[in-house]
């Protein structure tokens, strides 16, 4: 199997209430047609992207159970899964987002609690 940065961003473990978010592509100029210095958007409280890869979600604890000492002790978590998945439009706040490089690509960090809207494209029938 060739190793391709698609592969690699699979191998990405995305823990907890997090998600990986790729930026969205801001334009260089304004409405009226402003040319803005790099850098302005990034700069921005409020930003917006593409998740990438979701995190499982918040873990639950499992209920003791110390009735069968014979019974194999296992760790079990479950999770309640994020709103977010793959493939949303994230808008989220900048503040609380970790920026990282991966591949030669800026990506963000994100809890699920900074994450302010989510855009999902699905059927709506």
């Amino acid at each position: 199997m060739e190793i391709t940065p698609e592969n690699k961003i699979r191998k990405i473990i995305i823990v907890g209430d997090r998600v990986l978010i790729k930026p969205k592509k801001h334009s260089d100029k304004t409405k009226s047609g402003l040319y803005l210095p790099p850098g302005v958007q990034e700069r921005e409280k409020i930003q917006s992207g593409y998740i990438i890869k979701a995190g499982p979600g918040w873990p639950i604890p499992m209920p003791v159970e110390d009735d069968q000492p014979w019974k194999d002790k296992e760790e079990q978590v479950k999770y309640i899964p994020l709103q977010a998945r793959e493939g949303d439009l994230a808008i989220f706040l900048q503040k609380n987002a970790f920026e990282i490089q991966f591949e030669g690509e800026k990506y963000y960090i994100v809890s699920q609690s900074s994450i302010l809207m989510l855009e999902r494209e699905e059927d709506l029938d």
